[in-house]
């Protein structure tokens, strides 16, 4: 296999490259691009590579690949981390299989880690190049499907569950007469207003309201200007209510709706309600929707299903940062001793003391930890019980700093960004991506890091 063209420059990208000139690029690497799309391509590339987070590798002063990387937010157990979305990532035909890819995706990770980004996702093509640097799968991204008539009435609420009108005025869930098996309809309580550009910091504000409700793992929240330009399209119908957001398009004789997020149980029912008044003209309702959503105990009938998933990939850039900012169960507080091995990103790489307690957490490196201090267990778990706020599980683990080299648990990048998803750490051991430790740290870990991440977009 030849290796990398000699004159091989990856830089920045800048308002005077020629944008024609990547979008040939593109087009050689993934196909002709439709003349409308092109068009409006050919409009935005120069603003995008003004932005500095677009990098290209240039071979004989020609186009060899690029990338780019978006500014992101993405949620952990209900806390908004700084996030690099990293995406059109191009190699072209006659540069493939020769290290230009590795060299570009090597530079651009270090422009994130430059930037201060904890952590970077991406939705993969081919998954060789970007475990090899780090990133590994963290959760899916779903499109549910359902026939529109089973959403064209809500079962009721459980009568012991259902608000009380005198505690609750703002309830909008309220018989239907009509409606089969006491199906419920959206009341007028509940206000959605259209939505437009002006609106995009509003948007971002209500999702970011619902996902730390939720205390939601994967979803993303972006910038003022990317929501708003995508607020501006003509097509897509847009909604805000007191404490969520609900947006729709159509295509063909079905209906996409790309997101549908909310805190109320009020308002879901109101945002789906909307949605299945279509179904005497819709035949299918596709929706961008998580798997803990309340749209799956919403259907009449049991002919939701899954229509697509892909897969996307997580990478720690700063592990400590990460750590940090990412959110945890309160009722969990864990210890435990944690050997990284980043051949990538060295400084994460090293032995640190990861301790988390009271919703949030720390990565310390294990140097700066007092010597002289008490030896206290490197793993304990403790959970207060439900039936007596007082009592908690002694520590789970009696390991001590003695030694602790020989008692880490030890992982690379891959096996780091796979824990702080939520993998179980039976599967990351089976996988070879987890080693040493106890029984008691994976319990530990698993009860800490616990998730099922989700994406509602794609970047």
């Amino acid at each position: 296999m030849a290796g990398p063209p000699a004159d091989l420059e990856i830089r920045p990208l800048t308002a005077d490259d020629d944008p024609a000139a990547q979008l040939d690029l593109a087009e050689r690497a993934f196909g002709p691009i439709p003349a409308a799309e092109r068009e409006h391509r050919l409009r935005s590339l120069p603003e995008h590579m003004a932005s500095g987070r677009n990098l290209g590798a240039f071979a004989g002063g020609q186009p060899a690949a690029s990338a780019t990387f978006h500014d992101m937010r993405q949620w952990w157990h209900g806390r908004e981390v700084p996030m690099a979305g990293v995406a059109g990532v191009t190699v072209a035909p006659e540069h493939r299989g020769r290290g230009v890819g590795r060299r570009l995706m090597t530079a651009l990770l270090g422009e994130i880690a430059a930037r201060g980004y904890p952590l970077s996702a991406l939705f993969p093509a081919t998954m060789s190049l970007y475990r090899s640097l780090g990133w590994e799968l963290a959760g899916a991204r779903d499109t549910a499907v359902i026939p529109a008539r089973s959403l064209l009435r809500l079962p009721p609420p459980d009568p012991a569950a259902r608000p009380d009108p005198a505690a609750r005025p703002d309830s909008s869930a309220r018989p239907d007469p009509a409606a089969p098996s006491g199906g419920v309809t959206s009341g007028p309580a509940v206000d959605l207003r259209r939505a437009g550009p002006a609106d995009a910091a509003a948007v971002i504000a209500a999702l970011g309201q619902a996902h730390r409700a939720a205390r939601d793992c994967g979803p993303i929240t972006r910038d003022t200007a990317m929501v708003a330009n995508w607020l501006a399209d003509r097509d897509l119908y847009a909604y805000l209510a007191g404490d969520g957001f609900l947006a729709y398009r159509w295509q063909h004789h079905d209906l996409f709706v790309a997101c549908a997020e909310a805190v109320s149980g009020e308002t879901v029912r109101a945002f789906w309600t909307h949605v299945g008044s279509h179904a005497s003209i819709a035949d299918k309702i596709y929706a961008r929707t998580g798997p803990a959503s309340a749209y799956w105990w919403l259907t009449a009938e049991r002919d939701a299903d899954i229509a697509h998933r892909s897969r996307w990939m997580l990478r720690v850039v700063d592990a400590p940062a990460a750590i940090a900012a990412r959110g945890f169960p309160e009722a969990v507080s864990v210890h435990v001793v944690l050997h990284i091995d980043d051949r990538t990103r060295p400084a994460n790489s090293g032995l640190w003391d990861l301790a988390v307690a009271g919703g949030t957490g720390t990565l310390s490196p294990l140097e700066t930890l007092d010597p002289n201090a008490p030896v206290n267990p490197i793993s304990t778990m403790d959970h207060t019980s439900a039936t007596n706020p007082t009592s908690t599980i002694d520590p789970v683990s009696t390991t001590d700093l003695a030694d602790p080299v020989s008692t880490a648990f030890t992982l690379g990048a891959r096996g780091l960004a796979a824990l702080y998803a939520g993998s179980p750490l039976a599967a990351l051991r089976q996988a070879g991506l987890a080693a040493g430790g106890t029984p008691a740290d994976d319990e530990a870990l698993d009860a800490a890091f616990a998730a099922t991440p989700f994406m509602l977009d794609a970047f």
